[in-house]
């Protein structure tokens, strides 16, 4: 049944809207923090609880504990690594993206930003982070997106998780819109996708703290938008590091109300 609505109803949720938007906008810190130094310091050697490289093409899976922190760290080119997350709990609550920058004012997640799951909980802080140049918006590479290079050495994102999350007991119906790190991807004055090379380099880096038991799904494979899409990407190191103490001003805890909110959301459900 289709609705009518008149242009002063369109007007008035418009205004809404925007009241929503600046009350949001006005709580969140003006500015964030500089972007983190690179390459990464080498981590405390009693902190690492484990090392892993993940070649170019290939995917892996982590259990992740609460409070414990993940760093990725491409060592070459056209590593944009594909991240997929499930609560360890109950696998039916996962990361959504779509309410993680809905809630958050932003497209941008970098440094002092979290990572919401689908029931309204934070599942990932920010926490270090060299650039800021992560893609939310438009998805990994499929069959189809490779095709064009006859290369029959590259993999994709797609295919890559399908059996990441076999691994993991789930199935495709599991899968939800994917976080792609080291992915400059933005949108220009016309509302067109492109892609910022200048935003990336080398050295770059990534820490995210675990804010519940996590499964997490890993894919190295190309970003559909970048240039090398043509080539098997570098290989990317991956350190979990145990957990530490968190401060109570800690940015990602505070930087905005519906952070907060979501962390009171992760107390109610361990309480």
């Amino acid at each position: 049944m289709h609705i009518h609505r008149t242009p002063e109803e369109i007007a008035a949720d418009k205004q809404r809207y925007e009241e929503h938007q600046r009350i949001g906008l006005e709580f969140s810190p003006t500015t964030f923090p500089t972007a983190s130094p690179r390459p990464a310091p080498a981590p405390a050697a009693d902190s690492v609880l484990m090392t892993r490289s993940l070649p170019g093409g290939w995917y892996t899976t982590l259990h992740i504990a609460k409070g414990e922190v993940l760093r990725l760290a491409p060592q070459g080119a056209a590593s944009a690594v594909a991240l997929a997350v499930w609560s360890a709990q109950d696998t039916a609550e996962r990361m959504n993206l779509p309410d993680t920058v809905k809630l958050q004012w932003t497209t941008e997640l970098k440094k002092g930003r979290v990572v919401f799951s689908d029931m309204g909980r934070v599942m990932l802080s920010i926490v270090e982070d060299s650039s800021g140049a992560h893609d939310v918006l438009t998805g990994g590479s499929t069959p189809a997106t490779i095709a064009q290079y006859d290369n029959p050495r590259l993999r994709n994102t797609r295919e890559n998780m399908v059996l990441a999350a076999a691994k993991l007991g789930l199935g495709k119906s599991d899968l939800m819109p994917l976080f792609n790190l080291f992915a400059p991807v933005r949108v220009d004055a016309e509302g067109k996708f492109e892609w910022r090379g200048g935003m990336i380099g080398d050295g770059e880096w990534i820490e995210l703290r675990a804010e519940m038991d996590l499964m997490i799904a890993l894919s190295n494979c190309p970003h559909p938008m970048d240039p090398k899409a043509g080539e098997v990407p570098a290989p990317v190191e991956l350190t979990k590091l145990k957990a530490a103490p968190v401060l109570a001003d800690d940015l990602c805890r505070t930087a905005t109300a519906e952070a907060q909110r979501g962390f009171e959301n992760n107390a109610k459900a361990e309480g």
